[in-house]
């Protein structure tokens, strides 16, 4: 029976398999990452206004300074009123607004980019910018505002809006009870008070944010580790592409195996003595003292092959010579192109001897 369900899977191509290591690094490659966006824009809100708190003292002062500034310095309109006037205001309130924002933008920008590569690592790619006609196409707009993917992210949406909306009316609730007294504040203490209760408000809702967010990526690696499960079919396919097609695998090593035999047979005219069994083994044998200090292997074979190195022999009147032990020890113990090892000296250098001895004769 499972025999059975494995092969029909074959066929249906469920995909069922947990993603391959090719698999992973092919969708890194196109952008297709495991990254919840909440998680960024939780935390940018939450140090965001850690940093406003934390410098709002220096950001206060800088306005009031700006507002005597702009009280002291532009009381003649004369002068204020001219291109170089203008032009003294504008940068004094580029230098001011620059001194406020700069840390607030240096930190969203620096958690940003620590929250991304804590989820994705470096990651550079331009594939997710190539533009594809498919994206223009409304139908496929229409899908995609009906899909799954998008009525997941209504219902976090939802989730989160209602969640976060909760928490800021209860904490308004809350501080309802203090509204009153603001009627009795000066207007600096009224401005510390809404920007103190604006920071906790916004700390509580960054800290639910967080928590969702905590959840949105447990979905997020779920949904990835979903959309890259792979049928078995594809895991086959893609070890064939590894490893290769043992069909074609087979193929080349028989087209190896041939081109080595064709170049092995053309080197047995080379030899001085073929050496058999006499009807199952046959060994080339070649020496020349001037170059080798052993007698070379040139071809040898079994069966038919060893019957086509005859053949070549008798072509090409190489002396044959039938010594069972010895063509059968120097098949099994010596490759094509090497030499005979020391303990088969003696043998071999008697057959050689005899060869020479008949070729001297005639």
């Amino acid at each position: 029976m499972s025999d059975f369900s494995i092969q029909l899977q074959l066929f249906t191509g469920e995909k069922t398999e947990k993603a391959t290591p090719k698999r992973r690094k092919e969708a890194r490659e196109k952008g297709q990452v495991r990254q919840s966006r909440e998680i960024n824009s939780a935390f940018i809100l939450l140090f965001a206004f850690i940093v406003f708190k934390l410098a709002g003292s220096f950001i206060c002062n800088n306005i009031k300074i700006f507002t005597e500034r702009i009280f002291t310095e532009t009381s003649n309109l004369d002068i204020l009123f001219t291109v170089k006037g203008i032009y003294h205001l504008l940068i004094l309130m580029i230098m001011v607004a620059g001194k406020m924002v700069v840390p607030i933008l240096g930190t969203v920008f620096v958690v940003g980019l620590v929250c991304s590569y804590a989820q994705v690592g470096f990651l550079f790619t331009t594939k997710t910018l190539v533009f594809k006609p498919s994206r223009l196409n409304p139908i496929n707009g229409f899908k995609r505002i009906f899909s799954k993917r998008f009525l997941v992210e209504l219902v976090k949406s939802l989730i989160k809006v209602g969640v976060v909306g909760y928490v800021t009316v209860s904490y308004l609730v809350k501080q309802s009870k203090n509204i009153v007294n603001v009627f009795d504040m000066e207007l600096a203490q009224i401005a510390v008070y809404l920007a103190d209760t604006t920071i906790n408000l916004v700390f509580r809702a960054a800290i639910v944010l967080i928590l969702i967010a905590a959840l949105d990526f447990f979905y997020q690696h779920w949904e990835y580790e979903k959309e890259l499960k792979m049928s078995k079919q594809e895991i086959k396919e893609e070890y064939k592409q590894m490893e290769g097609d043992p069909q074609i695998k087979s193929k080349i090593k028989e087209k190896q195996r041939q081109i080595s035999m064709r170049r092995m047979m053309q080197d047995v005219p080379k030899a001085d003595v073929i050496i058999t069994n006499p009807t199952h083994y046959a060994i080339a044998l070649r020496y020349d003292s001037r170059i080798e200090d052993a007698p070379v292997v040139l071809a040898k074979g079994k069966d038919l092959i060893a019957q086509k190195i005859k053949e070549l022999a008798r072509d090409n009147q190489i002396m044959i010579v039938e010594n069972k032990g010895l063509a059968r020890t120097l098949y099994y113990t010596v490759e094509v192109g090497a030499h005979i090892p020391p303990e088969l000296y003696q043998a071999v250098a008697e057959v050689l001897a005899y060869v020479y001895q008949m070729k001297n004769i005639h």
